[in-house]
């Protein structure tokens, strides 16, 4: 009787595997400089990736601000492996336009999510496509995800 649940017990600890990706960047650890905000120069800071699944075909990112209900700041697909982050088919962001808008809090301590997601396919999607969106249409090719948090407080 044992024997018949082997299969599903080598099933369900292939499926398991735990992938490590990571996301940092050179530009901060914990706190976003202003360079990188609407009270600076408001452009996207580098982000590295590390390790990427092998059957990675592309990655997307989302940056939003979760303490003002998930305002999104920045979204992209179809960003090739082993290229910048700023490389991507930009998505729509909170503004609403396409691309990078730096935190802007209107008061206190904002937190800032970067996620990244490795995915197995490359996504057919128009310019308009908002983070919900981008989330639906990646949701069966997630292959990892990564998550780095910073904060920023308006001068």
């Amino acid at each position: 009787m044992i024997s018949s649940w082997l299969p599903i017990i080598i099933l369900l600890t292939a499926c398991t595997q735990v992938i490590n990706m990571k996301i940092s960047s050179p530009d901060f650890d914990k706190e976003i400089p202003s360079k990188f905000t609407c009270d600076g120069e408001d452009i996207p800071p580098v982000l590295n990736i590390d390790s990427i699944p092998e059957n990675t075909k592309t990655l997307a990112m989302i940056m939003d601000d979760p303490d003002a209900k998930g305002w999104v700041h920045w979204v992209e697909y179809n960003i090739p492996v082993g290229s910048p982050l700023q490389k991507g088919e930009q998505g729509m962001n909170s503004w609403p336009t396409n691309g990078y808008k730096g935190p802007c809090p209107p008061s206190g301590t904002h937190r800032y999510v970067f996620k990244v997601y490795a995915l197995g396919t490359e996504l057919n999607l128009p310019e308009d496509t908002t983070s919900k969106d981008l989330l639906k249409a990646m949701e069966s090719h997630i292959l990892a995800k990564a998550e780095l948090v910073a904060t920023y407080s308006r001068q």
